[in-house]
């Protein structure tokens, strides 16, 4: 009797799996899809406009013409500096949470507060942009506020990802150091942090990306329509790639005859962060390379 029940409950159980890791596989397959569609559809509606006068000139004839440089240089900025400030940050709050803070009630509300401030809308964030730095500190719409206004957008994201990359370094390194005679600051420094470096760049990598890719920080504390001229300081205002597509898109006097530009300038900033995220895959994978354990 049991030697017919066993191979029916085994024969069912290959089923279920089986019927688990197709699914699985169709997800991954959606996803890939999902994502190769979209590129294919943005390089052949945008592929068209590059050329070298529309990556090196600057808009002309109310946009209509012309290129994108100035929007190019300012979504670097604002992601350049944006990543500059939150990533010491966030560094410095998740060296706290991982290896100073005690566990208990207020460290579960810290954390919940870290993981929800990754789920606000980005238009909040620009909003609060808008009236603490633009506002209440007087900075103006600047590059000055957006770089801040993206750094709050980012630094959850930030403190999250390196957390967790200060915890998957082994103890043993914390207890070698501490038998060599190394204090905890020094263990962190010269130990803990060298070690979860590679992985801590995962952070930087997705915020990156997100911080250039933003419309609605950048619009209301940065972005200025259109100029003619470039930023002479932090407290001048910037063209970006993604307001710059809006504007197109919605604002501008012949929508339909700017059509290849707006599909140009959504490659044009689709390749910026590709690239950007793939140099700091390949400083990552060199990172880990060299710091294997």
């Amino acid at each position: 009797m049991s030697s017919e029940i066993f191979p029916r409950k085994y024969s069912a159980r290959k089923r279920s799996q089986a019927v688990a890791l197709t699914m699985v596989r169709l997800s991954a397959l959606t996803v890939l899809g999902t994502l190769a569609f979209i590129i294919t559809f943005v390089v052949w509606q945008g592929a068209g406009s590059l050329n070298w006068e529309f990556l090196s000139q600057f808009p002309r004839e109310s946009m209509t013409a012309g290129g994108v440089f100035p929007a190019i240089l300012g979504t670097l900025a604002l992601a350049a500096g944006a990543l500059l400030i939150a990533l010491p940050l966030g560094c410095g709050a998740a060296v706290f949470l991982s290896e100073y803070a005690r566990p208990g009630p207020l460290m579960t509300v810290i954390r919940l507060g870290v993981s929800n401030l990754a789920g606000v809308p980005s238009v909040v964030f620009g909003l609060f942009g808008l009236a603490l730095f633009v506002g209440q500190f007087g900075f103006g719409r600047s590059l000055l506020s957006g770089c801040l206004t993206l750094a709050l957008l980012i630094l959850p994201t930030v403190t999250a990802a390196s957390e967790e990359a200060l915890r998957q370094v082994p103890l043993t390194f914390r207890e070698a150091a501490t038998a060599l005679g190394a204090g905890k600051w020094q263990a962190i420094r010269q130990v803990i942090l060298p070690a979860a470096l590679p992985n801590m760049l995962t952070g930087a990598i997705l915020s990156l990306g997100r911080a250039a890719g933003e419309t609605a920080p950048i619009m209301f504390t940065a972005a200025a329509a259109y100029t003619l001229a470039m930023p002479d300081s932090v407290f001048s205002e910037v063209m970006a790639l993604s307001t710059h597509i809006y504007n197109l898109a919605t604002s501008g006097t012949h929508i339909e005859a700017t059509r290849p530009l707006q599909y140009g300038s959504v490659l044009v900033l689709l390749s910026l962060t590709l690239g950007l995220s793939l140099c700091a895959i390949i400083l990552r994978a060199r990172l880990r390379k060299e710091r294997q354990w």
